[in-house]
């Protein structure tokens, strides 16, 4: 072991040891154990070979580089094989022989993730109730609209009916609306399914509908059990993010339907043994960064003309199924990433 890191050996703290290349030069045994990685096995291996896509860790040295001083991430995802670490990072340049950089990690701090996901719980429901409350708000007069346009259209003439005609066409239009939003509230049709007939019916029908250009690529894991859930409910929640992706590119480009088994993951503030991990990540544009904190709220989109209701029905499904929905993105890379407990029932909301 090179003498520069004794020290390192006895810390609480899990820290690694990167060189000038931002290769792994060291890693103690804290990090062995926080991150379920091999000093042995990583050592000389860049970033981006410990960790899949590891962005924030790039983003935070370089922001060190350039200020010369440590920087602290309090909320760091980083992703290792099929596991998903949320945690806090300090990234440090040094100036010594034997590393150019030293990074820290500790466990997010419990407290501040139970209070994020409490908080984020009561703006979803708010929500739901909000639009939901709203949506029966508007229907009752909608159809008195259309009944009178109905009405007025036997009194007009023939040059003259048209404009009744855009009446009648745009209420029906947002009856369709309506319906949407109040959709969520119907009991779920609970039976085991195979996550993976999900996803081949959504690539199927995805394939169909969009001209040649468009590829999706499969990577999954054929272990997984199944699923107790409301198959249609599934099927939605994937098929609103692929056509999202779809749309976003133009039709143009790939998207991946990726499935892997997590162990031990916290959901909605319960712990559980097992659950489905499934990625939906395009190689599009990226989500605008002016809406990305919003984008599973009603009436939210970045597309000119859409609904911004696919998202949040999409989560409104998710959430019946115990699971989380949570997506990054960033340009030619968006990921949403469900995870579904397994041997859960769903409920409704």
């Amino acid at each position: 072991m090179n003498p520069y890191f004794v020290g390192l050996e006895w810390l609480a703290t899990a820290v690694i040891a990167l060189d000038e290349h931002r290769c792994v030069r060291y890693i103690n045994p804290a990090a062995e154990n926080l991150l379920a990685l091999s000093a042995v096995q990583t050592h000389g291996l860049p970033l981006d070979q410990v960790f899949h896509q590891p962005t924030q860790i790039h983003a935070a040295l370089d922001y060190a580089i350039d200020n010369n001083a440590s920087f602290t991430e309090h909320e760091l995802h980083l992703q290792i094989d099929d596991r998903t670490l949320q945690l806090s990072g300090t990234f440090t340049p040094v100036e010594s022989p034997a590393a150019a950089f030293m990074l820290e990690f500790h466990a997010m701090d419990q407290q501040l993730k139970i209070s994020r996901d409490e908080h984020m719980l009561l703006q979803q429901q708010a929500n739901r109730e909000l639009v939901r409350n709203l949506a029966h708000e508007i229907k009752n007069p909608l159809g008195g609209i259309r009944g009178a346009a109905q009405l007025l259209e036997y009194e007009l003439s023939s040059e003259t009916r048209e404009y009744t005609q855009v009446i009648i066409q745009e209420s029906d239009r947002l009856q369709s609306l309506m319906d949407r939003l109040l959709t969520p509230h119907r009991l779920p049709q609970i039976k085991a399914l195979n996550i993976h007939e999900v996803l081949e019916r959504v690539r199927s029908v995805t394939l169909a509908e969009t001209p040649k250009g468009l590829r999706i690529q499969r990577d999954y894991d054929t272990s997984i059990p199944d699923i107790i859930g409301d198959r249609e409910q599934l099927i939605q929640v994937v098929l609103n993010i692929v056509r999202n992706a779809v749309q976003a590119m133009h039709g143009q480009g790939e998207i991946r339907l990726r499935t892997r088994i997590a162990r031990q993951v916290t959901l909605a503030m319960k712990r559980y043994p097992l659950a489905a991990l499934i990625q939906i990540i395009d190689n599009g544009p990226g989500i605008p960064e002016s809406i990305r904190d919003r984008i599973f709220f009603p009436l939210v989109s970045a597309r000119e003309g859409g609904s911004g209701l696919g998202l949040t029905l999409a989560q409104t499904f998710v959430h019946q199924h115990h699971g989380t929905i949570e997506v990054t993105s960033e340009p030619g890379k968006t990921c949403f990433t469900l995870l579904l407990p397994l041997g859960i029932t769903p409920t409704t909301t």
